[in-house]
């Protein structure tokens, strides 16, 4: 048999096969199992719901994946694995929260144009992590990973990259040479805007044991209920992404047409500044995008409270779409203040754009 390609990978990946059981893995909602099985206590070999779901991210991914409570619980896995008083390596364009989990453990957060790829390598020397993100949030910057990737590599440098927004399914950071890759399960691979969830995926045994062993000590458990959520959600991940992704196409050339706007960051566009990195080491260029409203603020906030298909809203990657400006958030000073990150869902390409034409008007 030929190996299965990604959209089947999704489906089905981590279900039992044996006669019998259940089509479906069902949510155990257990902490507790009787001696001499495969599972003791949930928090330390976790659950069936858990395995299902690490089992078909770490396919995706290419690696052994660790499910945790939520993103951040993903990233302080990682965070944690560094020695104290560390220098991390971070992109000045990244989410914010993960800036100030690395201070508040003590290290130093060194931040770096991403897209300058000899500056950020210089600026690796001697760091005890090199954190990624591609594309960025909110900015959509393109990093050159497999250049970063191999240039850490050669530093003696480890490289996490958060593959949020790219999906498993456009992009794969652990065969374009990193280390570790961090996902925000409660973004596309749960897809319903109704759970918290987090992975991390290492193609190196020993790296997934540590972080493993990090969840087990910290507790970062995800819930029964959240980890059968996010198995269904990424049943259909192939469908929603391909879905969102189109739209996403059209709405970026159609919004760069507009007069009311400004710029449009997406690089999917031939205009884009990372539109060759992200052709080069993507399949797709996937369904987020910024654009910049003339004007101002004030009239940011007006385009906002007149949407009605698309929901203004803090997240991302939902069947819904949804638009925040960003730079009313602590932390996100260095974005233009009438920016505004759009999650295209998988309504209408046609009623999104109706909405966004009369709001923008």
């Amino acid at each position: 048999m030929t190996t299965p390609r990604t959209e089947t990978v999704c489906v089905g990946a981590g279900r039992a096969d044996q006669p019998g059981a259940p089509l479906n893995v069902p949510p155990v909602f257990a902490s507790s199992f009787r001696a001499g099985g495969e599972y003791d206590y949930a928090r330390n070999e976790g659950t069936p719901t858990w395995d299902a779901l690490e089992q078909v991210v770490g396919r995706l991914e290419g690696g052994t994946a660790t499910a945790y409570a939520s993103g951040m619980g993903a990233v302080a896995a990682v965070v944690d694995l560094l020695p104290a008083a560390s220098r991390v390596v971070v992109p000045a364009d990244s989410y914010t929260a993960v800036r100030a989990l690395v201070a508040a453990r003590g290290h130093t957060v060194d931040l770096r144009d991403i897209t300058d790829t000899d500056a950020v390598l210089a600026a690796a020397e001697g760091a005890a992590l090199l954190w990624l993100e591609s594309p960025t949030n909110p900015l959509m910057d393109v990093a050159d990973l497999p250049a970063l990737c191999a240039g850490a590599r050669a530093a003696g440098v480890p490289v996490a990259v958060d593959n949020t927004f790219a999906t498993p399914l456009l992009q794969n950071p652990l065969a374009l040479g990193a280390d570790i890759v961090m996902h925000s399960g409660s973004k596309y691979i749960g897809g319903h805007a109704d759970l918290l969830i987090g992975l991390t995926v290492a193609a190196d045994e020993e790296l997934a044991a540590r972080l493993r062993t990090n969840r087990v000590l910290a507790g970062a458990t995800p819930g029964g209920m959240e980890a059968f959520l996010a198995v269904r959600g990424v049943r259909t991940l192939a469908l929603r992404v391909r879905q969102a992704q189109e739209s996403a196409g059209v709405l970026a050339e159609r919004l760069e047409q507009h007069p009311k706007v400004s710029r449009v960051r997406y690089p999917g566009l031939p205009s884009d500044p990372g539109h060759k990195r992200a052709a080069a080491q993507m399949s797709g260029f996937g369904a987020m995008l910024s654009f910049e409203v003339a004007g101002g603020a004030a009239e940011a906030d007006a385009v906002c409270a007149a949407l009605r298909v698309v929901n203004a809203a803090t997240s991302l990657g939902g069947v819904e779409s949804t638009v925040e400006r960003r730079a009313k958030l602590a932390g996100q000073e260095h974005v233009p203040p009438s920016l505004l990150r759009l999650s295209v869902g998988c309504e209408h390409v046609e009623d999104l754009w109706a909405d966004l034409d009369t709001a923008l008007g």
